[in-house]
């Protein structure tokens, strides 16, 4: 059984979004929005 999302979808999808088209850093949105940088990597991947 998997383990629940800790991140709800809507914080997913805009930090995804931003990781697109802001041009910043992966781990500059990431703390920006305190959430983990890896977290982030693997939901843009």
């Amino acid at each position: 059984m998997a383990a629940p999302c800790k991140y709800p979808q809507e914080l997913r999808d805009r930090a995804v979004r931003l990781a697109l088209e802001s041009g910043r850093p992966i781990a500059q949105i990431a703390a920006d929005l305190g959430i983990h940088r890896e977290a982030l990597r693997t939901w843009v991947r």
